[in-house]
């Protein structure tokens, strides 16, 4: 593929786009009667790429990956700095090499995704993120901060009786318990989907209008989602409605929220009534 564009967010575009292939050919070489040795062999392959092609290309920067070894651990502050440079890193690059592992490993499914993400410490924003790009590589796209796609057109009449009913992403496999509530509640329709990468690339494509999460995440499962909804128009926050916060001590963050803005204050009402 030659040099990679220098501009962070085409950067993370190509390098989305070339974990993707990698996966695409795995998939194609290994074939699915394994599972799971598909998965470990995905999660290996493009973490090793990924890992590789910024060593090379943004060596100066921090790197947080789903794949390395302690990623999920809650750094103290008297812990060797060495070891978590990130925390004093002025770029980190926040990654999910493969999200979505269960539906990478079985046939015919195409929502899994790439996360690539930059944090940066002078973002003028309060995630932090300025760069990212999700690739959902059997649906041959990547969605990215430096191409956005154009924000999704106003067509739910959230106050109207009969509008369009809103359309609520829902996990697969373990959607919070007071998703159906909160679903009869707005009158939303839950939409199953796999991970959380397609699953918020679907709000900023417009194929649903809200995904919400509670339950436990870490931030390399929603930082590249986010910059790319957020860089579209879309709000994104926690479900109480506060600021999402990237390359903290701890990398757990447990819930959040994108949707189109016009459902923001709707869905945050919602979500006090059926969260607590």
């Amino acid at each position: 593929m030659g040099s990679p564009p220098m501009i962070d967010g085409a950067f993370a575009r190509w390098l989305a786009a070339r974990a993707g292939q990698a996966l695409l050919g795995l998939r194609a070489e290994m074939g699915f009667a394994d599972a799971g040795a598909l998965r470990s062999a995905g999660d290996k392959v493009s973490h090793d790429l990924i890992r590789t092609e910024l060593a090379k290309w943004r060596p100066d920067d921090a790197v947080l990956s789903e794949e390395d070894e302690g990623s999920r651990l809650a750094w103290a502050a008297e812990v060797n700095a060495e070891a978590v440079s990130r925390l004093t890193a002025d770029r980190v690059w926040i990654i999910d090499p493969l999200d979505g592992t269960r539906e990478f490993s079985e046939e015919g499914r195409s929502d899994w995704a790439v996360h690539v993400a930059l944090w940066s410490r002078t973002a003028p924003t309060p995630h932090g993120l300025v760069g990212g790009a999700v690739g959902l590589p059997a649906q041959q796209r990547v969605l990215g901060t430096d191409y956005p796609p154009a924000y999704p057109p106003a067509t739910v009449q959230a106050a109207a009786p009969g509008g369009r009913t809103i359309r609520l992403a829902a996990s697969r496999s373990r959607p919070p318990v007071f998703l159906t509530d909160l679903a009869e509640d707005v009158g939303a329709h839950l939409v199953p989907m796999g991970s959380a990468g397609a699953k918020i690339a679907a709000v900023v494509t417009g194929e649903v209008d809200a995904y919400i999460h509670a339950g436990g995440q870490y931030e390399w499962d929603s930082a590249a989602p986010v910059a790319v909804a957020t860089a579209t128009g879309l709000h994104a926050s926690r479900i109480d409605g506060s600021a999402l916060r990237y390359n903290e001590a701890d990398p757990r963050l447990p819930d959040l929220l994108v949707c189109r803005k016009d459902l923001a204050s709707r869905l945050l009402a919602a979500l006090q009534r059926h969260s607590g």
